[in-house]
C-alpha cells in the first residue's frame, strides 16, 4: 500500500511539474523515460498522459513490437513497446516487479495517432541545465532521433521526436 501511494504521488508531482512546465514556456523540456537500460527523453509537447501499464488485447498478425490494443480512459490505444521497436528485437518478458514500474505514454493528442508506448520506468523531466553536453544523433542512426545529451554522471540520454516517429511508415504499418 505504502507503494501505490508513493506511486500515486509521483505521478501526482509529475503531472503538475508537466503542467506548469507547459504554462510556464520552458524551452527544451522533456519527460525522462527508460526502456531496456536505455534512457531516452520525449519532447513535453509531443507527450501525452501517463498511464500505469495495462494489458493489452493482443490483435493479430502483427509485428513483434505491436502489443495490441488497451482501453485507456476510454480512449483505444494501440500499445508499442518502445525498446522492441526502437532495437529490432522481441519484446522483453517483464516480471510482476518489471510490470508494476513500467508505464504507457500516450502521444499528445495534437499528433492524431492513437498510440501508447510502453516503457520501463518513469525518469522525471528534464530541462537542459540537466545536462551538460549534447551532440547530434549518432550516424546511421534512425529519422526521430534527435540530439543525444550527457548529464552530470556521465550518462546518455537519447531524445526521440515522437512526431516524428508517429510519421514513420515502418510504424504505421503495424501489419505482419
Amino acid at each position: 500500500m505504502a507503494n501505490r501511494e508513493a506511486l500515486r504521488e509521483l505521478q501526482s508531482r509529475l503531472a503538475s511539474r508537466l503542467q506548469a512546465a507547459r504554462t510556464e514556456g520552458v524551452q527544451s523540456a522533456w519527460l525522462a523515460v527508460e526502456a531496456a537500460g536505455t534512457r531516452y527523453l520525449f519532447p513535453l509537447t509531443q507527450s501525452g498522459e501517463i498511464f500505469p501499464y495495462a494489458a493489452t488485447q493482443p490483435v493479430p498478425y502483427t509485428r513483434h513490437w505491436f502489443l495490441g490494443v488497451s482501453n485507456l480512459r476510454g480512449g483505444l490505444y494501440g500499445v508499442v513497446d518502445l525498446a522492441s521497436y526502437v532495437g529490432g528485437q522481441a519484446p522483453l518478458q517483464r516480471s510482476d516487479a518489471g510490470r508494476a514500474e513500467s508505464r504507457l505514454v500516450a502521444l499528445n493528442a495534437l499528433l492524431e495517432i492513437n498510440c501508447a508506448l510502453l516503457i520501463d520506468r518513469l525518469a522525471g523531466l528534464r530541462g537542459m541545465e540537466s545536462f551538460t553536453s549534447s551532440c547530434a544523433a549518432p550516424e546511421g542512426s534512425p529519422d526521430y532521433f534527435g540530439s543525444g545529451y550527457t548529464d552530470a554522471i556521465g550518462a546518455y540520454w537519447q531524445e526521440i521526436n515522437l512526431q516524428a516517429l508517429s510519421q514513420q511508415p515502418q510504424f504505421l504499418s503495424i501489419s505482419a
